[in-house]
């Protein structure tokens, strides 16, 4: 179970990261900006969504994780529409809490790389990465978030009580 913060009413939210059933996974039509639907089907990925729990559960974030060359690559990472910006946010800590989930999963990994989470950032969004999650350039635009900066981050979204 994870926390995430209902922003107009400063209070933590009780969350779930779970693989999505097919009539969870968030859909263009709904305002995200990927294929969920596509990316959920690709080879050697999986898809996880954070979602609310209660009598009305939402969706408000998804995640895909690869696996490539005995790498964890955080491929696609998205919030819901609604979640974008500091106007009128409903829910915070949902990217944190999938970037966590991500470097927890890191740590499953039985190679040289155990710990490490790789991704691609767009330009724009380089410093903020490095900056709210600890994540470093490694060539290009490929950013990591090495083993102390994933723990921090699980300690941090995942353990929060």
């Amino acid at each position: 179970m994870v926390y995430i913060l209902d922003v107009k009413n400063d209070q933590l939210v009780k969350a779930e990261i779970v693989v999505p059933e097919p009539n969870e996974i968030p859909l263009k039509k709904d305002g995200w900006n990927f294929n969920w639907r596509e990316l959920s089907k690709e080879n050697n990925s999986r898809t996880f969504i954070l979602k609310t729990i209660g009598l009305n559960p939402t969706v408000e974030g998804a995640l895909q994780l690869k696996s490539e060359n005995e790498m964890l690559i955080m491929n696609s990472l998205e919030i819901a529409p609604y979640n974008i910006g500091r106007k009128n946010k409903k829910y915070d800590y949902v990217a944190g809490s999938l970037i966590a989930f991500a470097c927890k999963e890191s740590f499953k990994l039985k190679s040289a790389y155990k710990g490490f989470l790789t991704f691609m950032s767009k330009t724009s969004l380089m410093q903020w990465y490095s900056k709210k999650y600890g994540a470093s350039v490694g060539l290009g635009q490929r950013m990591y978030i090495d083993s102390e900066n994933g723990l921090r981050l699980i300690n941090e979204y995942l353990e929060r009580k």
